[in-house]
């Protein structure tokens, strides 16, 4: 499943980017939060891909808050342009919940952040599958090196 969101995210990223590019260029004066909005959105696919890629350390850190911030904006955004078409102009990526895109906007953050949770419970597992035999070899060379058990 991660590489085939990855892949999502690197297209998404490329599209949202050069969309949005092309539109503030272009035309920016007809719908400027709606273009902006589609470039904040290019920005956010763009460190959720990176951040998905690395996913380790810092990076899975980065991928949690870039997946929560783009839900966030999908919901909000698909919301106000539902509540307050106006508003926009003209659609943005996350507008009307991503339907421009297939709805893949709203669900692609859902199943990263199923995948990351996922993951991480791997790791962990594994983490501590490890752990305790660590713990047994140090517990058992101390012992060795310590026969009367004083320190």
């Amino acid at each position: 499943m991660g590489r085939v969101l990855i892949a999502v995210y690197i297209v998404l990223a490329l599209a949202a980017t050069f969309r949005s590019v092309y539109q503030i260029i272009a035309k920016f004066d007809e719908a400027p939060l709606a273009y902006s909005l589609s470039a904040l959105s290019g920005v956010v696919y763009i460190i959720a891909t990176i951040a998905l890629i690395k996913r380790r350390g810092i990076w899975r850190s980065i991928a949690w808050g870039a997946l929560i911030f783009e839900l966030s904006g999908v919901l909000v955004v698909g919301l106000l342009s539902i509540v307050e078409p106006q508003l926009f102009g003209h659609p943005s990526v996350w507008s009307f919940f991503g339907s421009g895109y297939l709805f893949i906007p709203l669900v692609l953050p859902v199943l990263g952040l199923i995948w990351l949770r996922s993951t991480g419970r791997a790791a962990a597992a594994q983490a501590a599958e490890r752990s305790p035999a660590r713990t047994s070899a140090e517990t058992s060379t101390q012992t060795s090196a310590n026969p009367g058990g004083s320190a």
